[in-house]
């Protein structure tokens, strides 16, 4: 009888203290402490959202700490009394301690109450002031929107739109660069515009973009042109060998004219603007090839004839283009959504 007690003792002296010595001790330096350093402390700073109240929870127990009754702390937050009854029990579960003794003659904080009320107290005029210079930047990005547009849209499009804008935005000031495809990407990129239009064939690097609409580019000479009493369709060859009225390198007119045509013949002149462009062809200077949404006027007037082209597709999206990852926000958003009406 007297081994058995005494093996016992032993056995646990033995293995329990070995077992909590080598299995536990150690188990608590290795895999407690471990797991302390990577899931509790570590977990701790990277996981303090889901050990504090929320704002609307701590809101509830100022109410109640001013008010006295946990029911009219409900009706001043606009929620029903078990909800509010509810919130309070799941941040005493939260935190571990009860905050408010309720009674047929109201509510009354506990000690625990009182201490994190004033703590919360804190936390709700931190989160006030986070709300109010939140509030700041935004109203400085809504006063100004900087919007970079290739020649064509920023001449035929975007008055339209900034008019529709401003019925919705009557007080932010709306600044325009017009460029080429290019100058409008560079512009992004640099922060120098908070929304871009671009006419080219594809996307610059670095610009995320959504299609807003599609356009045509056609051939157009003044009246007195050979090209105007020509009864057959100009095919795409004697297009590309012909000099031309051209918008300058980097704009998209060029780049989707020199795409379908698979080169171009040295231009007969180089401007820098759709509407250079368009008087230097009703003066008579030669043939030019320019969006269909720039020519409307000139060739109901006659001052201009529209070529017919065969075999050749001169179509092309138009672009509201961004920095990869930064999709509009404020005055740009309410911008591009206007745009999907075209």
């Amino acid at each position: 009888m007297a081994g058995g007690p005494a093996g016992s003792r032993a056995g646990q002296g033995d293995g329990a203290r070995a077992g909590q010595g080598n299995g536990g001790k150690a188990g608590e330096a290795n895999g407690g402490r471990t797991g302390e350093a990577n899931g509790g402390k570590v977990g701790e700073s990277a996981g303090i959202a889901h050990r504090v109240p929320d704002l609307g929870a701590l809101e509830l127990l100022l109410a109640v700490a001013r008010l006295g009754s946990l029911g009219r702390a409900a009706r001043e937050l606009g929620i029903t009394q078990p909800a509010a009854s509810s919130r309070i029990r799941s941040m005493e579960r939260q935190l571990g301690v009860a905050l408010v003794d309720r009674s047929p003659r109201g509510s009354r904080l506990t000690d625990a109450g009182a201490l994190v009320t004033d703590w919360a107290r804190r936390v709700v005029e931190a989160a006030e002031a986070f709300d109010v210079g939140a509030q700041a930047l935004r109203d400085r990005r809504d006063s100004r929107l900087r919007v970079a547009a290739s020649m064509t849209i920023a001449e035929y499009l975007l008055p339209g739109w900034l008019i529709a804008l401003r019925t919705q935005r009557p007080d932010t000031a709306v600044s325009l660069l017009a460029g080429n495809s290019t100058v409008v990407a560079e512009r992004l990129l640099a922060g120098e515009a908070d929304l871009g239009f671009v006419e080219g064939l594809s996307v610059p690097a670095c610009l995320d973009s959504a299609v807003i609409a599609h356009d045509r580019l056609i051939v157009v000479t003044a009246p007195a042109h050979p090209w105007a009493r020509r009864r057959a369709p100009l095919d795409g060859a004697e297009l590309a060998s012909t000099p031309l009225i051209l918008r300058e390198e980097g704009s998209g007119t060029r780049q989707v004219l020199d795409a379908a045509l698979g080169g171009l013949a040295r231009p007969l002149i180089e401007l820098s603007s759709t509407t250079a462009v368009k008087a230097a062809a009703v003066s008579g200077a030669g043939p030019a090839v320019l969006s269909e949404l720039a020519l409307g006027e000139e060739l109901s007037a006659h001052r201009l004839v529209n070529i017919p082209l065969s075999g050749v597709q001169l179509r092309r999206d138009l672009r509201a283009v961004w920095p990869t990852g930064h999709r509009p926000t404020g005055p740009a958003r309410d911008l591009l959504s206007l745009t999907r009406g075209v």
